[in-house]
């Protein structure tokens, strides 16, 4: 999920199509009137959730809806839970889709195991956003772990993941949490260092306050937190979109850690990135981190897996694979 903050620039509605008209082109309005999608960009066709964001211009993204469990709005942003005819349950901040039940397990995983299984035996460990508690939940299965810290913004996408998304919540569940609902930002600069091993910043895009989240001064105070060797996984949008924000990251990033990699992985309904995201995953000075070959294969370890059920995505042939990139992005990264 990407949760941290942020008021987007993207909008959304759903109709259930009562009172609503099509143009010739099959766009519905909701005013009742004749309408096109150049009038407005948040039109919707009668019972679609329809995604436009200028973070993927040119392009939008829909699911049917089939209705609308909760819609709120926090001091930060807007939120809505929606059952979906494909997906199962979908949650959605500021009209972006975060997560949906069909799928989650693949970010998540990622996210997570990418950084926790190049490093042995964590012990602290920090989340960043995550409000739906799905990251928690994966850290959870690592028994060495004593510590984990979670800092989310928005206390309404906590509550609402907990009644909505139990499955992805139960993270919240385990006695090793320590919730602290405030600015993450704030919460690493406050940090003590060489507290923590591993940090996953699980960010919104970098619109509005989220954008912070993406600049140097946050990944000092990330640097700062680590113990040497500790590593950081932060979500990094899409190559084949993205690009300029990524280059912006690494050159953040290059300067404060010994050692960067750019991890990435297919998901479907990260199709408005066209199919895949990406993290960026780096270490301190310390110990050396070989990320494409993961220390601790987490998925043939059977203990980790009797409270919060079997892996669905990471393993660790996909852990090497996420490393893999097409040459145009070899080529920004060397």
């Amino acid at each position: 999920m990407k949760a941290e903050g942020g008021a987007g620039a993207a909008h959304e509605k759903v109709a259930s199509g009562a009172g609503e008209k099509e143009d010739a082109s099959g766009t519905a309005s909701t005013n009742g009137s004749l309408g096109s999608a150049k009038d407005d960009l948040s039109a919707v066709m009668p019972g679609w959730f329809f995604e436009i964001s200028p973070m993927w211009p040119g392009e939008a993204h829909s699911l049917k809806v089939e209705n609308v469990l909760f819609q709120g709005k926090s001091d930060y942003q807007d939120v809505m839970v929606f059952q979906s005819s494909t997906y199962g349950k979908v949650l959605v901040l500021d009209g972006v889709i975060q997560c949906t039940e069909r799928d989650e397990c693949a970010y998540q995983e990622m996210i997570t195991h990418l950084p926790l299984c190049s490093i042995p035996n964590p012990k602290k460990v920090l989340v960043v956003g995550g409000g739906d508690g799905g990251v928690l939940r994966e850290v959870s299965r690592y028994s060495s772990v004593e510590q984990i810290d979670i800092c989310e913004i928005d206390k309404m996408v906590i509550d609402v993941s907990k009644e909505f998304f139990p499955k992805m919540a139960i993270g919240y569940e385990d006695p090793r949490v320590n919730l602290y609902v405030g600015d993450g930002v704030e919460f690493l600069r406050n940090a003590s260092e060489g507290t923590y091993d591993a940090i996953i910043v699980d960010s919104s895009d970098p619109i509005g306050p989220a954008q912070e989240l993406f600049e140097k001064p946050f990944f000092r105070s990330v640097a700062k937190a680590l113990r040497p060797g500790g590593v950081v996984c932060t979500q990094a949008e899409s190559i084949w979109l993205h690009m300029h924000i990524i280059e912006d990251i690494v050159s953040n990033c290059d300067i404060l850690f010994s050692f960067l990699s750019y991890a990435e992985m297919a998901k479907s309904m990260y199709s408005q990135f066209s199919g895949v995201i990406g993290f960026v995953i780096c270490s301190t000075e310390g110990p050396a981190v070989d990320f494409r070959h993961p220390v601790y294969h987490i998925n043939e370890d059977d203990h980790c897996h009797k409270s919060v059920g079997p892996l669905k995505f990471y393993n660790s042939e996909i852990h090497s694979a996420a490393f893999c990139l097409p040459s145009f992005a070899k080529r920004m990264f060397n």
